[in-house]
């Protein structure tokens, strides 16, 4: 796929923009001061394939957290910044990787001038954001509700400001609660803009709500090549947006190393209760980095051939189970035993298939 291309900026170890790959990012919803809450959920983010994660710094206790945060996990942090500048400066001299800041909402020019030096110093981009939700009052009454246009002029305001103290490690995002709105406004972004673009839905909701939405703007986006990270927002806990994002990218074909689970809709046949083994298996496939498609089914009637597809499958029936491999029959076992084989044969697929991670 033809992506947009764009300037490159560095985030730690990772090089977004330009043709590079396609960045899978997710945000805490902890408080940055308690650090072993913190830690805890981004090694959670990271065992199901998060590659960089933002936190809200609201004040210098949470900016003092990220030295021994950053310590203990492995992954880029971006800190999340309204207003206080000071609080910029501190997050960054405390080791953070990347800033989420709006350069117009930090005061006077020397406010800027003070985070710009310490960025530049440090190496540390910064993402200009712009939510349609709170676009400056002179281009609300201008445009008369958020437009893409609106959201423009609002966003060159911002780089403007940087631009003339020349920094341009500069990350973008456009994001609305409208599906539509977020399109409009990254299509436009990536004709305006050379910076990368980081793509989101804002307050999607819940987890089928976030996932029709995101998947419905994101994925038409993706699929024209625009955005170079990515985050798909869901209420509740984070590592529910890594699901999301990585079978959306696997769809896009922007997305190696990530399993593909196929399961039947069941039916007046199916005579076995399998969705509480397709939701664990759903989340053991979360730990599994490797091109697997793996079928549950819910009758051996259908199954077999339904799953000759699939690398690995199941086709229940009552009290029992057929295990698939490639399309072959190669053992009946009873039902108390289907979910710990079908992860022991996942297993063994990785391990002699797939050496390489994300």
């Amino acid at each position: 796929m033809k992506r947009t291309n764009t300037r490159s900026i560095q985030v730690r170890d990772l090089q977004i923009g330009g043709q590079n790959r396609v960045v899978i990012q997710s945000m805490c919803n902890t408080r940055t001061s308690d650090i072993e809450a913190t830690v805890a959920q981004i090694l959670q983010l990271e065992q199901v394939g998060c590659e960089l994660v933002r936190m809200a710094v609201i004040d210098e206790k949470d900016a003092a957290a990220i030295t021994e945060i950053k310590r203990r996990t492995h992954i880029p942090l971006v800190a999340d910044i309204h207003y206080d500048y000071l609080i910029a400066i501190a997050a960054v001299k405390a080791g953070i990787d990347k800033i989420r800041l709006n350069p117009g909402n930090i005061g006077g020019k020397e406010n800027v001038e003070a985070v710009v030096k310490v960025c530049k110093e440090h190496h540390i981009p910064i993402r200009i954001g712009i939510n349609s939700g709170s676009l400056e009052k002179d281009i609300h009454e201008k445009y008369g509700r958020p437009t893409a246009e609106g959201m423009m002029e609002s966003a060159r305001r911002h780089v403007q400001i940087l631009e003339e103290l020349d920094f341009h490690d500069i990350c973008l995002s456009f994001k609305s609660s409208d599906p539509l709105l977020c399109i409009d406004a990254y299509r436009l972004a990536a004709t305006t803009f050379p910076y990368p673009l980081h793509l989101g839905v804002t307050e999607a909701g819940t987890f089928i709500g976030s996932a029709i939405k995101s998947s419905m703007a994101l994925g038409t986006l993706l699929n024209e090549g625009i955005g170079d990270t990515i985050r798909i927002s869901v209420n509740g806990d984070p590592v529910n947006e890594i699901t999301i994002v990585k079978q959306l990218l696997k769809c896009c074909g922007l997305l190696k190393n990530t399993p593909n689970l196929i399961a039947c809709p069941t039916c007046g046949r199916t005579a076995w209760d399998m969705q509480p083994v397709v939701d664990e298996m759903e989340a053991f496939l979360q730990t599994i980095n490797c091109d697997v498609n793996v079928a549950i089914m819910g009758c051996a009637v259908n199954g077999p051939g339904e799953a000759k597809h699939a690398d690995i499958a199941i086709a229940g029936g009552r009290n029992e189970g057929l295990l698939i491999k490639k399309g072959t029959v190669i053992e009946k076992l009873p039902q108390e035993q289907i979910v710990a084989r079908l992860k022991e044969e996942i297993l063994a697929f990785e391990k002699e298939h797939c050496k390489s991670t994300l």
